[in-house]
């Protein structure tokens, strides 16, 4: 029976116990461990191998392969080591998924826009800068602008900035000058990361991508009287058909930045609205009501250079399955585990 890997940080996380349930029901012997319990020993003596790589009890070298479910937050450090030994598993001859180098470009929001650009896929218009003058004239030039922490997640610590205010995801404070901000912002980060903000119905999409196929998606709503669409920001999740063209980009988005399997968070433009619209009044004669609705969800991406189609927004490296699991009954740790049947 071969053994797998599952790096975790929270035993109760919903996803977590989808992949170690999956990897039982395909087969797989499941192995979890925590990697912020790695441990190595590195030796040049003859007749030893270079590096003993142990999380535990768990010999990790000895696995068949490993799955990065939460590799786990910290210092710079500590972070760091653990995915030199993820890297080092992998020069072992250990698959990890996703490899390390596929996690970094997803947590990194500007190398992962960048990525995204150079892939000749549709993003929303990007500026990272390292002053407050140059950060000014940024939010200035786009009107309404959004202000993402680079290795930010769960939609913590984002910064809308409008109308000379600028107000905060997660904190009930109420707008505060944007200087100010920006100047506090820049000090405790060091750049900042500003995209246009898309105006949108209110939600996002999250589609789901494994082995290169897109498996399902979810929109994402904003709970009442908030802008951010993140089910840990108090949203909700509702069933989401993907048009061809949406299934395209976030195929192409998953590849681009190097993901086994991933979550591609995608706005919709105006354009995508109107069509809605449009679509669901001269469809609704000749269509059932649960028809009608399965059309108004679809959206046609505008695709690259058109400002007003579906744009990628980010993708996830360790996404939660949870939102899509309870929308469709789709389990990505299933399809994640029949990857690895594929490959070992």
């Amino acid at each position: 029976m071969k053994k797998i890997g599952i790096a975790i940080t929270d035993p109760e996380d919903w996803t977590a116990r989808a992949l170690i349930n999956a990897a039982k029901e395909k087969g797989f012997s499941p192995f979890v461990l925590d990697l912020r319990t790695a441990e190595v020993s590195v030796s040049s003596k003859t007749h030893e191998p270079a590096a003993l790589f142990k999380a535990g009890e768990i010999l990790l070298s000895d696995l068949d392969a490993l799955i990065v479910r939460d590799a786990g937050a910290g210092a710079f450090e500590g972070v760091s080591f653990r995915f030199d030994v993820l890297r080092e598993l992998e020069a072992e001859g250990v698959p990890v998924i996703n490899s390390p180098e596929a996690i970094r470009n997803a947590a990194n929001k500007y190398h992962a826009s960048y990525l995204l650009a150079r892939a000749g896929l549709p993003v929303p218009e990007t500026v990272a800068v390292q002053s407050v003058e140059a950060a000014l004239r940024v939010v200035s030039g786009f009107g309404d602008a959004v202000i993402k922490p680079v290795f930010g997640y769960k939609g913590k610590d984002i910064a809308r900035v409008k109308e000379g205010e600028i107000r905060f995801s997660d904190r009930k404070t109420g707008p505060v000058p944007v200087e100010e901000a920006l100047e506090s912002l820049l000090e405790e980060r060091g750049m900042l990361y500003i995209q246009e903000f898309i105006e949108n119905p209110g939600r996002d999409i999250r589609a789901f991508v494994v082995g290169g196929t897109a498996i399902g998606a979810i929109y994402r709503k904003a709970a009442a009287g908030s802008w951010v669409n993140n089910l840990s920001q108090g949203g909700s999740a509702d069933r989401c058909v993907l048009t061809d063209e949406q299934k395209e980009i976030a195929e192409k988005a998953a590849l681009a930045v190097g993901t086994t399997f991933a979550g591609i968070d995608i706005i919709e433009g105006p354009e995508d609205q109107n069509e809605n619209k449009n679509k669901s009044k001269n469809e609704s004669k000749n269509k059932s009501k649960n028809e009608s609705k399965n059309e108004n969800n679809k959206i046609e991406d505008g695709g690259n250079g058109n400002k007003q189609g579906s744009r990628i927004l980010e993708v996830n490296g360790t996404p939660s399955g949870k939102g899509i699991f309870d929308a469709w009954g789709i389990n990505p740790a299933e399809y994640i585990l029949e990857y690895l049947q594929n490959i070992i």
